[in-house]
């Protein structure tokens, strides 16, 4: 009889959860407490409490190559940066191709999950949920958590003295859907992280005046990188990880930060951070330096107090305001879950950000609980191929004290590297975190096999950008499509953008002219660089 999973959330990671245990032979029932599949993804304009929500006019920012399920390619016609409605419509797509709507209990959520008397000897939970007011218990031999750090909106109003006397509205960006409601208004959004700049930018489009409030600033970073391509496909690649590792941090900087001034001097604009460039998670946005430059964004510093009708500033600076927006992130918790897992300050201890280190049986896993420099729907699909493996057991994880030492030292290293933040908790660089869960699956590209069998292949994997693909190539799970898909992903990018007819240029490679000319000296030394990693 099939080991059965129970899966909390029914969005971008539920969905691979189902697909990664039917394909292990498992049996999923995944959970969803709205009446639909997308969690984040999906634009709701009055969300139910506790679950994430977004505005009506957003764009992802990681592109269609870089953020697809490693076997199921977004299609070529799609735009390389989703709308969420685009996004959904992809999830369904996948659900549908897939067929996984049937192993979902819409309007079902989860009250608790608890060890079975005999869990130390089976590795049984005990999950109760409740539908329509009526409550039920279930065993299931594991358990998948998937549903998000963007649930509970973090609101630190008792580090602003005086916002409780404003006359004015305030809220969290959470709760913002679009400008109409802004039209006019002098508005005040505090954070320039993802949401904080996308807000100023677009209610910038209707307000009187918007000022972007910030202690520490921020790097901005382009969505349109060389030649037009999405930013994601120059800069992640195996080879420039590479060469990363062999710089040290201060000349990645140095670098990084030439090349971001080079559009717009970050100190001209207000925004340059006392911190370097590799010590913050980026903000991604095309449009605020034109917002600034044209006075529709004005920068300021931290906001000291609030009066009843304006905002002072640390800079001494007083503004007459109508209206506030935090965007100020996101807490996570899992109050089911709250015997077994405990959350401090957006801190969980969990071997490679997935697994409880104490349990006697590693039957508990979350997934997508990361924040990573880079897609994460491939992480989440990549971490349910490992976890539905280590379920069966066919894959096993280390001693408890193995486990917890990984911990200690990935906390560390985010600590040394990242200014303190509630953010920077959970922080991964996406391909070395990917090849870290690749060697754990049997997946990980193998560089000296592809150079000495499929020289083109290869170069596009060294050299090209990391897609998902690549971990489909071999081990469990491969898929006959990962090569195709790979020398294609090119087309696909650039498929979009040529609308006008009589003008589609061949399609042209982001690969440096030079790493051609020396194909085999460059394969060569990736190869030597990676077959001592590889699995």
């Amino acid at each position: 009889m099939a080991k059965r999973v129970a899966i909390i959330g029914g969005g971008s990671s539920g969905l691979c959860a189902i697909k990664a245990c039917l394909q292990e032979g498992l049996e999923p029932i995944c959970f969803e407490a709205t009446r639909d599949i997308g969690g984040l993804w999906r634009f709701e304009e009055h969300p139910e409490e506790d679950r994430a929500s977004i505005y009506r006019s957003v764009i992802i920012n990681t592109s269609k190559e870089m953020m697809c399920f490693s076997d199921f390619p977004i299609p070529e016609d799609f735009p390389n940066y989703m709308h969420n409605s685009k996004i959904m419509e992809y999830f369904r797509m996948y659900a549908r191709h897939f067929d996984l709507l049937r192993h979902i209990r819409f309007g079902t959520s989860v009250c608790c999950v608890s060890k079975r008397p005999d869990f130390a000897a089976t590795g049984q939970w005990e999950v109760v949920t409740e539908s329509k007011g009526k409550q039920e218990a279930a065993v299931f031999d594991a358990v998948l958590v998937c549903s998000g750090h963007h649930t509970k909106a973090h609101l630190p109003l008792s580090t602003f003295p005086g916002i409780e006397k404003f006359k004015g509205r305030y809220l969290h960006s959470r709760d913002y859907k679009d400008a109409r409601d802004f039209t006019d208004k002098r508005v005040v959004i505090i954070g320039i992280g993802n949401s904080g700049s996308d807000l100023a930018v677009e209610i910038s489009q209707t307000a009187k005046q918007v000022f972007l409030s910030t202690r520490r600033g921020a790097w901005i970073f382009n969505r349109v990188g060389d030649q037009g391509y999405p930013i994601d496909i120059v800069l992640t690649t195996r080879m420039k990880t590479f060469l990363q590792k062999l710089m040290s941090s201060s000349m990645v900087s140095d670098f990084a930060e030439k090349q971001l001034n080079a559009r717009f001097n970050h100190s001209h604009y207000g925004l340059k951070p006392k911190h370097r460039i590799l010590d913050q998670h980026p903000t991604v946005n095309d449009d605020l330096p034109n917002r600034i430059i044209s006075g529709r964004v004005l920068v300021k510093p931290n906001i000291q107090e609030f009066t009843e009708t304006s905002a002072i500033f640390e800079d001494g600076t007083r503004e007459d305001i109508d209206a506030v927006v935090f965007a100020t992130g996101y807490s996570f918790s899992f109050p089911f879950l709250e015997k077994y897992v405990k959350v401090v300050e957006n801190q969980i201890p969990l071997y490679k950000f997935m697994f409880p280190p104490d349990l006697e049986k590693p039957t508990l896993a979350f997934i997508g609980l990361i924040q990573p420099l880079g897609a994460i729907m491939p992480i989440s699909e990549l971490q349910c191929r490992w976890a539905t493996r280590v379920f069966k057991g066919l894959n096993k994880l280390p001693p408890q004290h193995d486990m917890e030492a990984d911990i200690k030292q990935k906390k560390e290293a985010m600590a040394k590297r990242y200014v303190k933040s509630q953010r920077h908790t959970i922080q991964v660089d996406y391909i070395p975190y990917m090849d870290e869960l690749a060697c754990q699956v049997g997946v990980k590209p193998n560089l000296l096999t592809l150079f000495l069998t499929d020289p083109k292949l290869a170069l596009e994997v060294a050299f090209g950008p990391c897609t998902p693909y690549q971990y489909r190539l071999r081990g469990p799970g491969r898929w006959a499509g990962a090569r195709e898909a790979i020398l294609t992903q090119r087309q696909r990018v650039l498929r979009p953008l040529q609308t006008r007819a009589g003008d589609r240029p061949a399609c042209s490679s982001t690969v440096p002219h030079i790493f051609k000319v020396f194909f085999s000296i460059g394969l060569i030394v990736a190869t030597l660089v990676y077959v001592s990693l590889s699995p």
